[in-house]
This record gives C-alpha cells, sequence and structure tokens, in this order.
C-alpha cells in the first residue's frame, strides 16, 4: 500500500482528511485489544477473533476490514487474517523494535486531549486531565507512559554510538532517561561504558526491573532527583533526548547551562528530539509541537539553530548536527 495525503484541493479530499482520525483510532485500538500479538499467534477468521479477544461480534467484520484497507491486516482466500509485514514487525507485544508501548500511550494520553485543541490555541495552556508528578503517583499510569518512551528510542543505541566516533568517554548520563532503555541499548554497544540515568525517584523501580530484565542488575546506576532543583552528575557523555521540548526557551537554557558544567572536558552533549525545518516535510514534527502544547506548560519543538544558539550560550564551541531517525535530529555539542 502506497501512503498518499488526501488531495486538500477536493471536497472529498477534504473530506478524507478529516476523517483521519477514525484511521488513527481504529489502529489504537487495534494496539489497545492487542489483535496483532493475537493474529502472530496464528492466522484467525472473524468469527475466530471475535472469541480470542472477548468481543461481541458487531461491527468486527468492517473493523478488520477498514485494517485490511490501511495496509496492516492481510485476508486471504480461506476468509483468515493475518498480519501484514510492517505490523507483525512493529506491533507485536514484546517483539524487538515493536512501537506498540508508544500507541498504548498515545491513545490513553494523547488521543483524548486533541479534543481541546482550539481551548489549548485560545489559552495557551495544556489541556491533560492530570499532570506529569500525579501520573507518577499511579504505577499502572507510570508503566504505560514507561512503555511509550521506550517506543520513541527503539534503535537509537546504535546510531548515537556511531554519532560519538572520535570522543573518548568511558561513562554516560541519561539525562531524564526514564527507566533506562535508551541506555541499555548503549550499554550493548559499549559494554564497558559505565552507565546512568538521572529521573525523578518514582521511576528507580521500574529501572531496577528492566535491568533485571536484561541481565543487568548492579551494571548501571539510577540517581534520583530534579534536574531543576539538583545539580546533575558528572559524565564524559549526557544525553537530552525528547527532554528539551517539554521546556520553554528559559528552562532550556537551564538544562543546558547545567549539563555544561557536569559534562567532563573532552566529552559531549546529545541532544535530540523532533527539530523543525530539518525536513522537506515537516508534518510529523509539527504535530509532535502541538502535543507539547497539550500536555506541557511550555513545551514545543524547536529549531537547529534555536537550540545551536543556546548551547553556544552556555559554552559549548563545537556545536554540529545531524539527522537521527526518521523524525528526530540530533545535534552534539562538545565540551574542550
Amino acid at each position: 500500500m502506497t501512503a498518499t495525503a488526501p488531495d486538500a484541493g477536493t471536497a472529498a479530499g477534504i473530506l478524507r482528511l478529516g476523517n483521519r482520525f477514525c484511521d488513527a483510532k481504529a489502529l489504537l485500538t487495534a494496539v489497545r485489544l492487542d489483535l496483532f500479538t493475537v493474529l502472530d499467534e496464528g492466522p484467525a477468521t472473524t468469527e475466530e477473533l471475535r472469541e480470542r479477544l472477548g468481543l461481541h461480534g458487531r461491527g468486527l467484520a468492517d473493523f478488520l476490514g477498514l485494517l485490511t484497507a490501511l495496509g496492516l491486516l492481510r485476508r486471504g482466500g480461506d476468509g483468515r487474517y493475518r498480519n501484514a509485514e510492517g505490523a507483525g514487525r512493529y506491533l507485536v507485544s514484546g517483539r524487538p523494535g515493536a512501537v506498540g508501548g508508544y500507541l498504548r500511550g498515545a491513545d490513553l494520553n494523547l488521543y483524548p486531549v486533541y479534543g481541546q485543541l482550539a481551548q489549548a490555541l485560545r489559552t495557551g495552556r495544556p489541556q491533560a486531565r492530570s499532570d506529569y508528578l500525579g501520573m507518577l503517583d499511579d504505577p499502572v499510569a507510570t508503566g504505560h507512559f514507561v512503555r511509550m518512551m521506550d517506543g520513541l528510542t527503539q534503535g537509537l543505541g546504535v546510531k548515537l554510538v556511531a554519532a560519538l566516533e572520535g570522543v573518548e568517554y568511558r561513562s554516560v548520563l541519561d539525562v531524564g532517561g526514564c527507566r533506562g532503555q535508551l541506555l541499555g541499548q548503549l550499554m550493548t554497544e559499549r559494554p564497558d561504558v559505565q552507565g546512568h540515568v538521572f529521573d525523578l525517584p518514582q521511576l528507580e523501580p521500574f529501572f531496577h526491573e528492566y535491568l533485571d530484565g536484561l541481565g543487568r542488575t548492579g551494571k548501571a546506576v539510577f540517581h534520583p532527583g530534579d534536574f531543576f532543583r539538583d545539580p546533575l552528575p558528572s559524565a564524559d557523555v549526557l544525553v537530552f533526548g525528547h527532554i528539551l521540548h517539554d521546556w520553554d526557551p528559559q528552562e532550556r537554557q537551564q538544562l543546558l547551562d547545567k549539563a555544561y558544567r557536569a559534562v567532563n572536558p573532552g566529552g559531549a552533549v546529545l541532544i535530540y528530539d523532533r527539530m523543525l525545518g530539518e525536513r522537506s516535510d515537516d508534518t510529523e514534527n509539527l504535530v509532535a509541537s502541538l502535543n507539547m502544547l497539550l500536555v506541557t506548560d511550555g513545551g514545543a519543538e524547536y529549531t537547529v539553530a534555536e537550540i545551536g544558539t543556546q548551547a553556544r550560550a552556555a559554552g559549548f564551541t563545537e556545536v554540529t548536527h545531524r539527522p537521527l531517525a526518521d523524525f528526530d535530529t540530533l545535534m552534539v555539542c562538545r565540551k574542550h
């Protein structure tokens, strides 16, 4: 299937564009039902899926038909549904590279607040029902959140190690590193590196649980704290991955100033976010910036020029950037 944007020059195209939220919700619902994981166990008919998923049955054939039209499922001549290639690779729970954790989080946290986009634009205020710190008091909600963050870092470890070519480092600190998913990737690529995560205390149990699952118990250190109130631990490399876009420009400057003081001479600070203006089509990154409007007090995506100016103001003299992933841009700030 070739994905093309609806033709906004026609009435039919505009109506199709306005209804794309229906497509998105169909995918998010399939992930919530764990449909793709069930189909990974074997192809199934509509009736078999009804039984396996515990569904009523009304609307199910249309639901499966829509997912097929979207290129997520395939229906054979025997009437059985199978995962399409991409769904089988990225939407089966527990599979390396799976992005279902992010989509589950988006379904719970982002989809509802988009109904309040007009109010956010009128007031400039976030529309999420609960604040981040309040969410962390709920272990179930926090579990959904950490898996959502995992979905944004899959496969980045190899690329970050490649970007550090020429930098001598023995320690890495992931600032706001959640449960350490990215750190685990980095340590797999560089087993000699001492790993550290700095994040809020409520995330520490998830960090230890994750490292235990990787068989790396005791191989990395979690530093509980608030990066606006507490000093950052020193390291040869500091990583700000999908962190700086949560804050307004003044707060970003505070964090970069602290990072400059914390990184060891000769080391580097890595910043990656969905920076604007680096791709011919900024649609996804503009959506990400609106996400920040809806769920943070002052966050937004930013340009390479904006964050580069702030990095130099913090004291970094060598600042370079490159594409990192499908939508992310990486900035490497060296401290000599």
